[in-house]
């Protein structure tokens, strides 16, 4: 028991001694002036990534907000995402650039890390495959068109307006206001909801006693009305009769065609018109109705 007591004394007494060379070493005046410079010149180093960062996102906002006077022509859409990718390469480059003096001033030599790179380039080659992979696609979804900045697409079920198309990644925010940022990589299929004429349909309901003739009569002189004061409907709207016989209601489509993102609002004002020529003209809009029959004799 004795002998184990001086043992583990010895044993603290090691330790204890390590401990205070380790703490002479490192809060000599010398060693601290070191740290120091070094911690000094990594936050400068930062600091100015950070700086420059901002300096280039506006020279590319300015440049794209200049092309006009450049004489540079193409759709607005298409510019948006160009100025997003440009945006994630250079912000990728100046993290690069700055993270090797970074490596440097912790006395990591960035050529014996190129030089080991030819060891390590197949595990590091697995490590970033969905890193390649994303930034592969996004040059594709770019190249081939598929969607700009400001697009209604649905992707991996998720559908919203595009808001941000970077080098990796690709930001969705849907109608209720969440942000879905979805890795280009795993975009495979595509919805584009912004591509061609957008279609507007309204269904209308008619009580069966209502005159269906008569009905389409005033739902085409809604239709004409609209479709002289709203420039957004580039078709239509076209009444195209009865679509179906419903349990208590006879259905009337209509439907034309709109400029993209538009579809929604055509519809709205379509159902608004046309419920108050539908109340001026007497022609009633069914609703569900219920009969009870109550016997008279009760046992």
């Amino acid at each position: 028991m004795e002998g184990d007591e001086v043992h583990l004394k010895e044993m603290y007494q090691s330790i204890l001694h390590k401990l205070q060379e380790v703490l002479i070493l490192y809060t000599h005046p010398d060693k601290l002036a070191e740290y120091t410079g070094k911690l000094v010149k990594i936050v400068l180093i930062l600091f100015v990534a950070i700086i420059a960062i901002r300096f280039m996102n506006v020279v590319v906002d300015k440049f794209f907000n200049n092309r006009e006077k450049l004489k540079i022509i193409g759709e607005e859409k298409r510019f948006n995402t160009l100025k997003g990718i440009t945006k994630s390469i250079l912000r990728y480059t100046i993290y690069f650039i700055a993270f090797t003096p970074i490596l440097e001033t912790l006395g990591v030599k960035v050529s014996s890390l190129i030089a080991a790179a030819g060891i390590g380039g197949l595990a590091i080659g697995f490590g970033a495959q969905n890193l390649v992979r994303d930034v592969i696609t996004g040059f594709f979804i770019l190249l081939e068109d598929q969607f700009h900045v400001g697009d209604y697409i649905e992707t991996g079920g998720k559908s919203g307006i595009v808001e941000e198309m970077a080098l990796r990644v690709t930001k969705i925010r849907d109608f209720n206001g969440d942000l879905h940022i979805i890795p280009n990589g795993s975009i495979d299929k595509v919805t584009n909801k912004c591509r061609g004429n957008m279609r507007a349909w309204v269904d209308v309901s008619i009580a069966y006693e209502e005159n269906i003739d008569n009905a389409i009569r005033v739902l085409d002189e809604v239709c004409q009305e609209v479709a002289q004061e709203n420039d957004k409907i580039l078709e239509g709207p076209t009444v195209l009769g009865v679509t179906k016989l419903g349990e208590s209601e006879v259905v009337i489509s209509i439907m034309a065609k709109t400029v993209p993102m538009e579809q929604w609002a055509i519809e709205r004002e379509l159902r608004k018109r046309i419920k108050r020529r539908l109340d001026e003209k007497g022609i009633e809009i069914p609703y569900p109705r219920r009969v009870i029959i109550q016997s008279a004799d009760r046992r």
